[in-house]
């Protein structure tokens, strides 16, 4: 579960193992103050995540928030996600430029408020959401393709 979180937050296997180096130190580190309040796993996926979010921050700097005009026009894609599998989605996510995958994964698979992620990241709440949106459109772009070879 762990390696999974630190892998969706690097574009590697060798950043990933690094996270988790990373996470377990802290786990180990910290296991005193756990206070049994809430699942342990939830507390240390929360750990993982903060590890990752450091990492980033120490390899890459600053996340692009510049204004890019996207067309976010969703309509018309909902069941494209049907003909995928898991792998293949978690592959397309990956793929994400380093601003869009972090947002999209402390959104939509942490759980993370804008504001949340906005504090983590050292964006505005509106950068965070803009960047959700770019990443969704950036993967239904790609799925466009392999859905239509898939019909053809």
């Amino acid at each position: 579960m762990v390696y999974a979180i630190c892998f969706r937050y690097s574009k590697n296997a060798e950043d990933a193992y690094d996270i988790l180096q990373e996470s377990f130190i802290n786990v180990f580190k910290y296991l005193k103050n756990y206070k049994s309040e809430g699942s342990f796993e939830g507390w240390i996926r929360k750990i993982s995540v903060n590890c990752a979010i450091r990492h980033y921050h120490t390899t890459m700097k600053r996340i692009d928030t510049g204004d890019l005009e996207v067309n976010t026009d969703l309509s018309g894609y909902s069941n494209v996600i049907d003909a995928l599998n898991a792998q293949e989605l978690l592959e397309m996510i990956n793929k994400l430029p380093d601003g869009y995958r972090i947002v999209f994964n402390m959104y939509a698979i942490e759980g993370y408020s804008h504001k949340e992620i906005g504090e983590q990241l050292g964006i505005s709440e509106s950068s965070s959401r803009s960047q959700l949106t770019r990443a969704r459109k950036v993967l239904i772009e790609m799925l466009e393709v392999p859905v239509q070879l898939k019909r053809g």
